[in-house]
């Protein structure tokens, strides 16, 4: 059950952030916009390939090999996540409208939901997820 919710959330996510192009929301000439932009893809590169050859299932499925604690893993769980969120939120407030407002709330609400379902399932396949989510944040840290 857990890894159908998750596959809804992740869907939702992934369409959260491609609505933003048919609504011009995505580019942007502000320097502060582009930092963002470029960070987001630097953490979600950096997270893949920390990740290693694993496949990376779209249903939150825990992968085969072991906790990954290194990398950004090492200070956050989800920088993977957190790379989607700072891309889109970066895209979104600068192309602020009701439209795009809506697709960040669904993009942090799936995402949050996926977090959570995910988090259930590692912990369950890797007893020492529990202590490994006792010394990392979520996603931001100091924050979540």
């Amino acid at each position: 059950m857990l890894r159908n919710i998750s596959l809804v959330a992740y869907v939702l996510m992934v369409l959260s952030l491609m609505v933003l192009v048919p609504l011009h929301a995505v580019f942007s000439t502000h320097p502060l916009v582009i930092g963002c932009q470029v960070l987001a893809v630097a953490l979600l590169l950096w997270s893949r390939f920390t990740f290693g050859r694993r496949s990376y299932h779209v249903a939150a499925t825990p992968t085969e090999g072991g906790l990954v604690m290194s990398g950004p893993y090492r200070y956050i769980r989800h920088p993977i996540y957190a790379s989607m969120w700072l891309l889109g939120s970066a895209c979104i407030l600068s192309h602020l409208t009701l439209w795009t407002a809506i697709s960040g709330a669904v993009l942090v609400s799936t995402g949050l939901v996926r977090i959570f379902c995910e988090e259930k399932l590692v912990a369950q396949r890797y007893p020492e997820y529990t202590d490994y989510a006792r010394h990392t944040w979520r996603m931001v840290p100091y924050v979540f």
